[in-house]
């Protein structure tokens, strides 16, 4: 069988790695003009920007349902670690998307800090919670338990990645500390302290958001859901078809995402080619070692 990296040809993985890297070396001359160019927030592009990382983490409570519906299959004894991993799984889902986006939830329902009832807070954590519910019941009807190893495979790869993935990039963000866009334009000479990606300045940033531009966190986020083909592969009706469609909408959300970024000035074109390609690379790589330790043939 033709090799497969994240459920799809090599070719197709070659592709995305050398767009991304097109994108690196397009950055690294053009990063400012190309923000000068298409920077200009706008309300449709701050939804986009505070609700569009749901898709990717709809992926952490699937994973869980992965594992869960394999350990189920591999006997009774393993029940209480599936129930574990499902619920740590659906728990990321929560914490990365309130903490990420929580403060605009909250901002949504009048919460104040030190003034509001702690309960809106609550509140702001139960908005979440609903948002997935529905992810792990779909996945349950939908995945085929038939091979339990892939199945466990799949899920372990997709939760250990998006969290490696997601360590990596906020470790980066304080190697370089780079100026954001929407910094720099504060300045009466924004060009005076912008900086390529290379020209690095570990830990200035510190708690300072306005120097955490490189790389974009979250491109780490919309990249996960170029593991979608990888959970096309454990479907109870698989197709070459349905591996395609779920990479080709991959692609197209996170091109979205990308412009998205540099759209609201959060970010340069460098920024988020980079953060999408460490993310890439990190998930095929982690998906790669546990389908070959599984026996999964397609993938090796």
């Amino acid at each position: 069988m033709r090799k497969k990296i994240l459920g799809v040809p090599f070719g197709a993985f070659i592709a995305v790695v050398c767009f991304c890297i097109a994108g690196i070396v397009i950055g690294s001359f053009y990063d400012f003009d190309i923000n000068v160019a298409l920077a200009n927030k706008t309300q449709i592009g701050s939804f986009f920007a505070t609700y569009g990382s749901y898709f990717s983490y709809c992926l952490y409570p699937a994973a869980g349902m992965c594992l869960y519906k394999g350990l189920r299959k591999k006997g009774k004894q393993y029940d209480l670690l599936a129930v574990l991993l499902l619920t740590i799984a659906y728990f990321l889902a929560v914490y990365y998307s309130n903490s990420y986006n929580g403060s605009k939830v909250r901002e949504m329902m009048g919460y104040t800090a030190g003034s509001s009832s702690a309960l809106l807070s609550v509140c702001s954590w139960l908005f979440w919670a609903v948002l997935y519910l529905w992810v792990p019941f779909v996945c349950y009807r939908v995945l085929d338990d038939k091979d339990a190893g892939k199945l466990i495979a799949v899920g372990a790869a997709i939760l250990i990645a998006g969290v490696l993935a997601d360590n990596v990039n906020l470790w980066l963000k304080q190697v370089a500390s780079r100026p954001r866009y929407k910094y720099l334009i504060t300045l009466d000479d924004p060009l005076s302290e912008f900086r390529s990606w290379w020209q690095m300045v570990p830990n200035l940033a510190g708690s300072n958001d306005d120097f955490k531009s490189w790389p974009s966190g979250n491109m780490t986020i919309a990249a996960m859901m170029f593991s979608l083909p990888l959970l096309a592969d454990v479907l109870k009706k698989q197709s070459i078809k349905k591996n395609w469609t779920a990479f080709a909408l991959a692609c197209v959300f996170v091109a979205l995402y990308g412009y998205n970024r540099i759209h609201m000035t959060n970010h340069f074109l460098s920024d988020v080619c980079f953060g999408t390609l460490i993310t890439y690379l990190i998930f095929a790589l982690i998906s790669s070692a546990f389908l070959k330790a599984c026996g999964d043939n397609s993938n090796q």
